[in-house]
């Protein structure tokens, strides 16, 4: 009997990598699209798949290769969407590949007969620009594009994009909606999503900013997107990934204790607001950062363990592997 196929999109990608994982182990058969095959750093990938993993091109802003590639699949994992590492001149260069391309995975699924679309979205489509911050954030709730950064405001539009289009075709939709996913990388790579990490460990900060965080470990998410493709009840339903959430505070001691008796110098001192204001006058990854300052994440946890069975690793568990893999990968100075 033949192994069902799942089709991953953004295959290079620091969750991509640890799904081709997980879905392999657990036996299913993986293609995953490049932008373009010669140029893409998939040794990590071809390490992990020991050979078993099928590559194809196809790219968000282009509807070439998009047929070709869902051809055969029961399943596709949709993970590929443009991450900036600072605010964008221009929101629509992330928005528009943002929600394009998810019209354009969804459009080859549902013309190419698959079963089931599980989309990596984030808490950024829910939990980003509401006038009150003091409700705790369920699946139920979407941010306010109106008043959110252009990233939040990419993961938003796309994801209802998404839930518009499957709702007149027959096609079974999932979302999976992470906090700050962090963890091991595969290879030596600069993700966006662990700069928080790096920062701190590498004394790139001066004090901590006050943002809040909730941590999810990269090989959760792949391990909840497998559980949510199995699942029977799952299709129609968000969840939310994440563990408890921290400030960036409690993220600065976890690694001063762990990591601080090897020398690294990782500050805990508050970074004062009208000092992150000013720096980001100049610099745009600080400006992305301002529009989270001092906003505490409420977030409901339960839903995908409830459904899925799902067991998220402990937030610190998932921060120290993060750090050591930086420093493995000399991304951290030793």
């Amino acid at each position: 009997m033949s192994r069902p196929r799942v089709l991953v999109t953004g295959a290079t990608g620091f969750i991509a990598g640890h799904c081709v994982k997980e879905l392999l182990e657990n036996g299913y058969a993986v293609r995953g699209t490049v932008r373009d095959i010669a140029r893409a750093d998939v040794g990590h990938l071809m390490e992990t798949a020991g050979g078993s993993l099928e590559l194809v091109e196809a790219s968000l802003d282009d509807d070439a290769g998009w047929d070709a590639a869902v051809a055969g699949c029961t399943f596709v994992w949709h993970l590929a969407s443009p991450v900036p590492a600072g605010v964008p001149r221009d929101e629509n260069d992330i928005i528009q590949p943002a929600v394009d391309g998810t019209l354009r995975v969804l459009g080859a699924a549902a013309r190419g007969g698959v079963a089931r679309v599980l989309m990596a979205s984030s808490i950024d489509a829910i939990v980003r620009g509401h006038a009150d911050n003091t409700p705790t954030r369920t699946e139920a709730d979407w941010s306010v594009v109106e008043r959110s950064a252009p990233y939040p405001k990419s993961k938003t539009l796309a994801e209802r994009a998404a839930w518009d289009f499957v709702a007149t075709r027959n096609l079974e939709l999932v979302a999976v909606n992470p906090g700050l996913v962090v963890g091991p990388l595969l290879h030596k790579e600069q993700k966006t999503s662990m700069e928080v990490i790096r920062l701190l460990l590498s004394r790139k900060l001066p004090a901590v900013p006050r943002i809040s965080f909730s941590i999810v470990d990269v090989r959760d998410v792949a391990a909840a997107l497998r559980l949510a493709t199995e699942a029977p009840g799952a299709a129609g339903n968000r969840y939310i990934l994440g563990t408890e959430p921290l400030w960036m505070g409690d993220i600065a001691r976890i690694l001063k204790t762990t990591f601080g008796p090897r020398g690294y110098r990782v500050p805990t001192r508050r970074l004062p607001y009208w000092v992150m204001w000013l720096n980001a006058r100049v610099d745009r990854v600080v400006r992305l950062a301002l529009d989270y300052h001092a906003i505490p994440l409420r977030l409901e946890l339960n839903k995908a363990q409830r459904e899925l069975g799902w067991k998220p690793r402990p937030a610190e568990e998932s921060i120290v592997a993060a750090a050591e893999s930086l420093i493995r990968h000399n991304i951290v100075p030793v």
